[in-house]
């Protein structure tokens, strides 16, 4: 399965795919399971520096499938009308692709753009608003570590928060005691 199934099914954060999709359908009495084992890996775009993302893909998935009046489902039960004599699949296949993507698309830390990372320091915001400065701080925190960790040498000192410097004090004082 590859990047035109994700085009069909309109996914705009998957830009490319190479999936692989195992499905298991086992009749026992009326009843239909379908075991679905989704493995590969999707590119997405980084949020950070927003190059390419390779997202390793592994899911599974279970469902019973069985034939009633009316349609229906539940996380365990799908019913189909007695009158339909196939199953479209695809849209539990996107699902169970989709849902083992992680909310957040970074990079891991040192493997963002450097130029991009660079970038956005030079160009943050100054004031921020107070619920936006926590998750901010922390973000360049990650970016600035990122950047600067496999170039810098190791005996430059490094700068440290002064509020652990503070509880560092206080932890001494009281070994001291």
């Amino acid at each position: 399965m590859g990047k035109q199934f994700f085009v069909n099914m309109e996914s705009a954060d998957i830009h490319d795919a190479d999936l692989q999709v195992k499905l298991t359908v086992t009749h026992k009495h009326d009843i239909y399971d379908l075991a679905f084992k989704v493995t590969g890996t999707v590119t997405l775009i980084c949020d950070r520096c927003l190059d390419d993302l390779i997202q390793p893909i592994e899911a599974d998935y279970e469902i019973a499938v069985k034939y009633g009046d009316d349609y229906s489902e539940t996380d365990e039960l799908l019913i189909i009308p007695e009158s339909d004599n196939w199953l479209n699949v695809s849209y539990m296949i996107f699902d169970t692709a989709s849902l083992a993507i992680p909310v957040k698309h970074v990079h891991p830390l040192g493997k963002c753009n450097r130029a991009m990372s660079a970038l956005l320091r030079k160009h943050r915001a100054t004031k921020i608003d107070d619920e936006d400065a926590e998750l901010t701080d922390q973000l360049m925190d990650e970016m600035d570590s990122m950047d600067s960790a496999p170039d810098s040498p190791a005996d430059e000192p490094q700068q440290t928060d002064s509020r652990w410097d503070a509880l560092k004090k206080l932890s001494t004082d009281s070994a001291e005691d």
